[in-house]
């Protein structure tokens, strides 16, 4: 709708005249409009000049063609982001000593003894692996139920070398493309590293003697999670 007075309106926004009238009354159609001069036919038309084909002119024309496609940057510029990296917070459920119930990976279903929570978040777990075959070794709590069930490790010295460095994987050189790999030539059982075997018995020494000490533990940290037709996980008692 075109702008007019507010005394030409019934309501904002509907007017009192029709379009005819606001027309006739602003009269434009009496102005008068300048004519430009016509410009002559003849001249407006390019002429077109043959001339001969020379080699030369089309290598160097296409030579010094510009290019109408926009360069793309060839280095991507890195993403920084806003987050500051931090170690997740301790459940409450978690202490030093508590019997966790592991939900994936290799060991799922076992009972595992939490020892400490390292700098990345992770919680170092032990099995003990003499009872029930579980290593020293990290996990997210995301992946973990806290039992109601305590281990008494106060008299357990933790070693401060149990980091994250330590459960670092070293990388091995594949010949790749070769005919070992195809054929699996190189392929050989890995061995696991005699350090850790060694801290693996002297971590353990002391936990299984806590264990011990308390009836049907050892028995229970060697049974294997799992549920039953009918049993509901959110209303047991861990």
């Amino acid at each position: 709708m075109a702008k007019t007075a507010r005394k030409n309106q019934l309501a904002p926004g509907i007017s009192r005249l029709s379009r005819t009238t606001v027309f006739s009354k602003r009269a434009t159609y009496k102005a008068k409009r300048e004519s430009k001069p016509k410009e002559d036919a003849a001249a407006a038309k390019k002429v077109f000049v043959h001339k001969p084909y020379v080699k030369e002119d089309l290598v160097d024309a296409l030579a010094n063609k510009k290019s109408e496609l926009v360069k793309a940057e060839v280095t991507p510029k890195p993403k920084h982001g806003r987050k500051a990296l931090r170690a997740p917070k301790l459940r409450k459920s978690i202490t030093p000593g508590t019997v966790l119930i592991m939900l994936a990976g290799r060991f799922r279903g076992k009972r595992v003894v939490f020892l400490k929570q390292l700098k990345s978040g992770l919680l170092l777990v032990t099995g003990p692996f003499k009872l029930n075959g579980v290593p020293l070794r990290r996990v997210s709590q995301a992946y973990v139920i806290a039992s109601s069930t305590n281990v008494d490790i106060s008299g357990v010295k933790i070693d401060a070398k149990f980091n994250d460095e330590y459960f670092k994987h070293e990388k091995e050189l594949k010949l790749k493309g070769t005919e070992e790999e195809f054929f699996g030539k190189e392929a050989q059982k890995k061995e696991h590293p005699a350090h850790r075997l060694a801290d693996q018995k002297v971590v353990d020494k002391d936990i299984v003697a806590a264990v011990a000490k308390v009836p049907y533990l050892a028995s229970y940290l060697g049974s294997t999670f799992s549920l039953t037709k009918g049993q509901a996980p959110h209303k047991l008692k861990y």
